[in-house]
């Protein structure tokens, strides 16, 4: 491992702070996908359709 001299545990600790906030914005990023995924299927299965899955309104 490189010498990061006397400032190394700040620096580490920096690198575990960002991997550990990008860990959990992936997470949530993956959560809500799955929650929105969901609202959509139950909102098809009610026969409320998505505006893109219209065809010939002339917009």
């Amino acid at each position: 491992m490189p010498d990061l001299g006397p400032h190394s545990a700040f620096i580490l600790g920096a690198y575990a702070a960002v991997a550990l906030v990008l860990s959990a914005l992936c997470l949530w990023i993956g959560v809500e996908a799955r929650r929105v995924r969901e609202e959509l299927r139950a909102l098809e299965a009610q026969g409320i359709r998505r505006r893109s899955a219209r065809r010939g309104d002339g917009k």
